[in-house]
C-alpha cells in the first residue's frame, strides 16, 4: 500500500539492499518481504507478551514501567543489574496520610482532598489542586501494602462512541479500548511496603462502605442530553449540575444547570480555560426535543433541500462522465508505459524521457483526482436519497407514539438522531445524526450513513446569568 500510495505521488522509492524494478517476479519478491515482515512483526509482539509475562511471574519489577507516586522506578543499570521500586520519603509520608484519613479517621474523598489542598500538597503531576478520581487511584493500588499487580487491564474492540473526544476523531488511530481485567486474574509481583495490609484492607472496606451511604445518587442517565453537549468554545463537554440549596434559596427547583468543564477552576489547578455560561436544562432539552419532532413530523424538508443545493451546485455525473475519465486515465497510464519501454529499449535518453514521465504523472494524478471526485459525488446522491427514504419510514411508525414516549424513551430518541449539541456563547447547534443502522430494515453488511441536517428556530434559552440563545442547526449538507 505505501509503495502504490508513493507510487502515485511521484516519489521514487529506493531500496538500498537490492533493486526492485517493474517487472512481475519483482513484484513478487516484494509481497513476500511484506508478507514475512507482517507475520515477524506479530511474532515479535506475542513473544515479548509471553516475555513480559513470564518476568511478571517470576517477580521481575521492570515489567512494570512507571513507579506510582511514593515510589521511584530504578532502572537496570541504577539498580546494579536488576530494576526495583524504591520508596520516595516526602511522597511516601503523604499516602500515609491519605490511608490514615480513610481507614482510621473513616473520611470521605472529598474531605481528603479538601485537606490535602489546603496544605498545598503537591499531586503526582505537580499540581496543588488534587482530584478526587487521583485519591481512589491512590487508595485502591495494591503496590502500596506491597503487592504490585501486573496485568490489571487489557485491550479490545473500541467501545462505541456518542461523539468524538475533544481534539480526537471519532475513529482513533488504533481503534482499541482498555477493559479492567478481573483482581483474580492479576499477577502479583513484591515491592517495598509504604501502608501494613490490615490498613490496607480496612480501607477497601471503608472505601465500600462510603459508595453504600454517600448522599448524590447512583450513577446512571439522570440529563436528557447527557453525553451529547459540546463547547463551542474551548472543546470540553457539558454536564448536569443541579443547584446547591444556598443556589436556589431552599426553594425546590425543577431544572438544573448544564455546565461547561473548561468552567471548572478546580479541574484545571485553580484557573478556569472556559467562560462559556451555563444552560438551563429545562429550556435546552425542550428546544433540542421540538427540533428532533418537527424533523420526524417533515422529514421531506431534509429530501428538499439536498436537491434546491445539489442544483445550485452542479447536477450528479453521470456515468458517461465517469466512463470518459477512466477511458483517459487508461491512456495515459498506457502513455506513460510506453515511455518507460522506450527509455529501457535506448530510444530515448535519460533527459528527454524523464520531463515527459512528469507531465504524463501530473496528468494521470488530475485525472484521477477528478474521477474521486466524481465517484464520491455519484455515491453521496445514492446515500443520501437512501437516507431519506429510511427517515421517512422511520418517521411514519414513530409518528403516532411521540407523545406517549416516557423520558428513557425520549433519551433514546434523541440519542438515535442527535450527533451532538454545541453550546456557543450565543446560538446552540444541534447537528443531527440521520444513520441507517439506527432505522428499521437496514441491509446487513452495509456501512452507517451520517447526515447533518436541521432548520434555524428562535426559542430563546434564558438563563440565571441573563443571556438570551437562539436554537441554530448546524449543517453538513443543507441549511435551512
Amino acid at each position: 500500500m505505501l509503495v502504490d500510495e508513493l507510487q502515485r505521488a511521484g516519489a521514487a522509492l529506493v531500496f538500498l539492499n537490492r533493486e526492485i524494478g517493474q517487472s512481475p517476479e519483482d513484484e513478487l519478491l516484494l509481497q513476500m518481504q511484506g508478507m514475512i515482515a507482517e507475520y515477524e512483526r506479530a511474532q515479535r509482539l506475542e513473544r515479548r507478551r509471553r516475555g513480559k509475562r513470564h518476568k511478571a511471574q517470576r517477580g521481575s519489577v521492570n515489567v512494570l514501567g512507571g513507579a506510582p507516586y511514593g515510589y521511584r522506578y530504578v532502572t537496570l543499570g541504577e539498580g546494579g543489574g536488576e530494576a526495583r521500586y524504591e520508596i520516595v520519603a516526602e511522597q511516601a509520608q503523604v499516602v500515609r496520610q491519605i490511608f490514615d484519613w480513610v481507614g482510621r479517621e473513616r473520611l470521605s474523598l472529598g474531605e481528603v482532598q479538601r485537606r490535602l489542598t489546603a496544605a498545598t500538597t503537591l499531586t503526582p503531576t505537580g499540581k496543588t489542586g488534587w482530584d478526587r478520581t487521583t485519591i481512589w487511584d491512590i487508595l485502591k493500588n495494591p503496590a502500596y501494602h506491597g503487592q504490585a499487580a501486573f496485568g490489571k487491564t487489557r485491550a479490545g474492540e473500541l467501545r462505541p462512541r456518542l461523539r468524538a473526544q475533544r481534539g480526537r476523531s471519532l475513529q482513533p488511530r488504533r481503534a482499541r479500548s482498555t477493559y479492567d481485567v478481573p483482581p483474580a486474574q492479576w499477577l502479583t509481583i513484591p515491592v517495598p511496603a509504604i501502608v501494613s495490609t490490615d490498613l490496607f484492607e480496612t480501607v477497601q472496606a471503608q472505601l465500600a462502605e462510603n459508595r453504600r451511604r454517600r448522599r448524590t445518587g447512583q450513577r446512571g442517565a439522570k440529563y436528557l442530553l447527557q453525553g451529547l453537549l459540546v463547547c463551542g468554545c474551548c472543546g470540553y463537554a457539558f454536564y448536569g449540575k443541579a443547584l446547591s440549596p444556598s443556589a436556589r434559596k431552599h426553594h425546590p427547583r425543577e431544572y438544573a444547570y448544564y455546565r461547561c468543564v473548561g468552567s471548572d477552576a478546580y479541574r484545571f489547578g485553580g484557573q478556569r480555560v472556559c467562560d462559556n455560561p451555563p444552560v438551563r436544562t429545562d429550556r435546552l432539552e425542550h428546544a433540542v426535543g421540538a427540533e428532533v419532532c418537527q424533523l420526524l413530523e417533515d422529514p421531506s424538508r431534509l429530501a428538499a433541500e439536498y436537491r434546491r443545493r445539489l442544483d445550485a451546485v452542479q447536477t450528479a455525473p453521470g456515468e458517461a462522465e465517469v466512463a470518459l475519465l477512466e477511458q483517459q486515465i487508461a491512456k495515459v497510464r498506457q502513455g506513460i508505459s510506453r515511455l518507460i519501454d522506450g527509455y529501457a529499449e535506448g530510444y530515448l535518453d535519460k533527459t528527454e524521457a524523464e520531463p515527459r514521465i512528469r507531465r504524463f504523472k501530473e496528468r494521470l494524478q488530475t485525472l484521477e483526482a477528478q474521477a474521486n471526485q466524481r465517484r464520491a459525488q455519484a455515491q453521496t446522491q445514492a446515500d443520501l436519497q437512501l437516507v431519506i427514504g429510511r427517515l421517512e419510514e422511520f418517521s411514519a411508525k414513530v409518528q403516532g407514539r411521540l407523545e406517549q414516549l416516557d423520558w428513557h424513551g425520549r433519551r433514546q430518541l434523541i440519542r438515535t438522531l442527535v450527533k451532538r449539541v454545541e453550546i456557543d456563547r450565543e446560538q446552540i447547534k444541534v447537528v443531527f445524526r440521520v444513520e441507517e443502522s439506527a432505522f428499521p430494515s437496514t441491509p446487513v453488511g452495509e456501512d452507517p450513513i451520517m447526515q447533518d441536517c436541521g432548520r434555524r428556530n428562535d426559542t430563546p434559552l434564558r438563563g440565571a446569568c441573563g443571556r438570551v440563545d437562539h436554537l441554530t442547526i448546524c449543517l453538513q449538507y443543507a441549511r435551512f
